[in-house]
């Protein structure tokens, strides 16, 4: 029979079958359990003429994945699952032919695997896919030099999802989508550009960071990932800003909200200044519309205004437990009551303080205000004040306040006020939880202004305040009216993450891979095009940054140790403890080459009261603090733990600090089925893998609490609950979370909802 088969290139040739057998026989290549024959047995290509090897590669594909999971009878005839996470790499390998072969075609060259990296620059550089600094910065011999670092073989370290994941969304491709840059390329890329900054050593530190990221032992934030090397190069994946209570400031935050989700970033927002409803302006009763229009504004910004493409834009609001639209504010996201005061793409975050807890758990009262008449009647901005250690400001305010006949207000249980949000958690997974006074306490840079909500994923916990309008002018210049606009900036604060890969990291390998992904985060700040001139500006004031970690759950794993055990908690102290004293070293010796972030001067750094809280008193942590109080820091925060949800896929491993959700399922996604498994499941480790929504969330918050002691900013945390979970034991679980030091809580995930996941964030 005569069968012609089409190629990549659009040319036919005869059927060749000895060509599929080789490529079977390389993707099987080494790897257990994967016999070549058996694929090609149950791939059942059905060869026709006209076939493209295109579609013979997808069948191959499809087939190796199906392979992942399959069912078998055990001695007793039971039919049971059984897994061989290998066949995931027998796909990946098909897959990565397809894009050698693609790139090939794409690029000119006419041999299997990576063409000429100095040409791939040159070209991308001239198609403005890359930025034309490259070539400022680099050499063609310093080009070629790097290339020859470059390792292919590190591509076997893909799993199908992870390589697919990379393909599809962070590889530069074409106008036509047609594949340009292999991932061994966009890591050398990434690494060329954050090494931009050392100057003379920036071709030493190029080929450490390449080895780093190419060896999957850290991921970078998605920003970072998609964009690091390109033309406009926004690095960051998140900003937090302050809304004030007048028009100018409501619609500024919603012009820099566009313009930070049009360059792929997503925004958190505090909206507790704003004047609740029916209240007062400009001394006309019951004019105020609240909080919930201006929310619904940000809300319609985020779905008019993706990210790059990828996803509809993200923001979190951030509203206190006081504010007298609490209610209304609760049911943002719910089905039921009027839907022209929903916000259903926006994700609602409570800021609790340690007073309305207390009051919880004595099931007291609790007055909700109108933060206008507070300033109006009292002289002061209630949500401007904290309970520090020594002094408990909010709290004696609060209490002016209550005790202030003159002062409107609404009375409530603050047992009502929690069924609420667990009747809203449970429904949709939110409110997300700040708990104000926790975070604040434990803030370095308290000397330099206050932290009143998180980022969208709840990891990051910043200094942040409201920029104000100073004057509108007109001035003329060449003869021409132009319109000047003065602001004094407030502190916008931008998220710059990267992760350790604890799955592929030892606890020995710490020493060696933080000062690397510190300096790699310290030069995303000074590389960095900010869509707003208030985050450049907050940025080079505090320098911060955000090193977390995937692959926690793979960690624990690893080393053989149960999720519900006294053994966690005594390796979360430890691993975590390590983390924070490389971290903090790492900061230090920057700062001894470079210099301090400004704000040092007064900070808790400074002072060594960070480490007196902390009970840092071996030799060693002494001896760090007194180095830190002579050199200073490179950065005014340094560690928060991001939930990785895209990248530890691609790293294979698993997510955040969150235990896994399943050992292994089939993902369904546009019609196909994926199997997935956890990380190097095997029948070793079978049952170390308990599953999230089967643990006792108890053990998982007292882990939280312990790692939160070295974490100098926050975890993207979540609590994992069934349907069957009790009103009572969710209530208990919120409290166990403040009574352990948690600083806020992601989602409250029920086993009956699906969420969605943020990918700006994930690192």
């Amino acid at each position: 029979m005569d069968i012609k088969i089409k190629k990549r290139n659009g040319s036919y040739e005869q059927l060749c079958v000895e060509k599929t057998k080789k490529m079977v026989a390389y993707a099987c290549d080494g790897l257990e359990g994967c016999n070549p024959v058996e694929l090609e047995m149950d791939s059942n290509i059905q060869f026709r003429d006209g076939m493209s090897t295109k579609e013979i590669q997808k069948i191959l594909i499809q087939t190796a994945i199906e392979k992942m999971i399959q069912t078998t009878k055990d001695n007793y005839g039971n039919a049971v699952k059984r897994t061989n996470i290998n066949w995931q790499y027998v796909a990946a390998r098909l897959l990565m032919s397809d894009l050698y072969k693609e790139a090939a075609i794409n690029r000119g060259y006419h041999y299997f695997g990576y063409g000429d990296f100095s040409v791939l620059v040159h070209k991308l550089v001239g198609l403005n896919y890359y930025g034309d600094y490259l070539l400022a910065e680099y050499t063609d011999a310093e080009i070629k030099e790097l290339e020859a670092c470059l390792k292919p073989e590190r591509d076997l370290l893909f799993n199908y999802e992870g390589l697919k994941l990379l393909a599809d969304r962070y590889l530069i491709r074409g106008f036509n989508k047609e594949v340009l840059e292999l991932p061994q390329e966009r890591f050398l890329v990434i690494a060329m550009h954050l090494a931009i900054p050392e100057g003379n050593k920036k071709m030493e530190y190029a080929k450490k960071f390449y080895d780093l990221l190419s060896e999957l032992k850290m991921t970078t934030a998605t920003p970072t990932l998609a964009s690091a090397g390109t033309m406009y190069h926004q690095l960051s994946s998140c900003f937090i800003s302050v809304v004030g209570d007048n028009l100018w400031s409501i619609y500024d935050i919603n012009h820099k909200f566009a313009s930070v989700s049009k360059h792929g970033g997503a925004l958190g927002i505090y909206t507790g200044k704003i004047r609740a409803l029916n209240s007062e302006i400009r001394g006309y009763k019951n004019a105020s519309g609240g909080v919930i229009p201006w929310i619904r504004l940000y809300n319609d910004t985020a779905v008019a205004v993706d990210q790059l493409g990828r996803r509809k834009g993200g923001a979190s609001i951030t509203l206190d437990i006081w504010h007298q639209d609490l209610y209304e504010f609760l049911e943002l996201r719910t089905n039921n009551g009027d839907d022209r005061r929903k916000a259903h793409d926006i994700f609602p975050a409570l800021s609790i303080p340690n007073l309305f807890m207390e009051r919880l758990q004595t099931r007291g009262n609790w007055s909700l205000f109108d933060p206008y008449q507070v300033n109006k009647v009292m002289g002061f901005q209630l949500e401007d004040f904290y309970d520090e250690v020594e002094d408990n400001a909010f709290t004696e305010h609060y209490l002016a306040c209550e005790a202030n006949d003159n002062l409107g207000r609404v009375e409530v249980t603050a047992l009502e006020i929690m069924k609420k949000i667990m009747k809203s958690a449970v429904e949709t997974g939110t409110p997300f939880i700040f708990f104000r006074d926790t975070v604040n306490q434990a803030n370095p840079n308290k000397h330099a202004g206050m932290i009143y909500a998180s980022n969208l994923c709840h990891e990051i916990a910043q200094n942040v305040s409201e920029s104000t309008f100073i004057e509108e002018v007109i001035e003329t210049v060449d003869h021409k009216k132009q319109v000047v606009t003065r602001v004094q900036s407030g502190d916008m604060v931008t998220c710059n993450l990267n992760s350790i890969n604890l799955g592929r990291v030892s606890i020995e390998e710490l020493r060696d891979t933080i000062p690397l992904q510190i300096r790699m985060l310290d030069n995303v700040i000074t590389l960095n095009q900010s869509p707003v001139s208030e985050a450049r500006i907050t940025s080079d004031k505090y320098r911060a940054i955000g090193l977390g970690t995937s692959g926690y759950h793979h960690y624990l794993v690893n080393n053989k140790i149960t999720w519900e055990s006294e053994a966690h908690f005594k390796e979360a102290d430890r691993l975590f403890e390590e983390i924070a004293y490389q971290a903090i070293k790492a900061s230090m010796e920057i700062a001894k080459e470079k210099g301090a972030y400004p704000e040092f001067e007064g900070s808790e750094w400074q002072t060594g009261k960070y480490f007196k809280r902390r009970g840092y008193t071996s030799e060693r942590w002494l001896s760090l603090q007194e180095d830190v109080k002579k050199y200073g820091l490179r950065n005014g925060y340094i560690t928060a733990v991001a939930p990785t949800g895209s990248t530890s896929n691609i790293a294979g491993t698993t997510a955040g600090i969150d235990p896994i959700f399943k050992k292994f399922f089939i993902e369904e996604k546009k019609g196909s089925f994926t199997p997935k498994a956890a990380p190097d499941l095997s029948d070793e480790n079978f049952w170390l893998y308990k599953e999230a929504h089967h643990i006792d969330q108890l053990y998982s918050i007292k882990a939280c609490g312990i790692r939160q002691r070295h974490i100098d900013q926050s975890q993207s945390f979540n609590l994992y609950i069934t349907p069957e979970v009790s009103a009572k034991d969710i209530l208990n679980l919120y409290m166990e979370a403040w009574r352990n030091g948690v600083k806020t809580i992601y989602y409250v995930r029920n086993q009956s909802l699906e969420m969605d996941e943020c990918t700006s964030c994930s690192s």
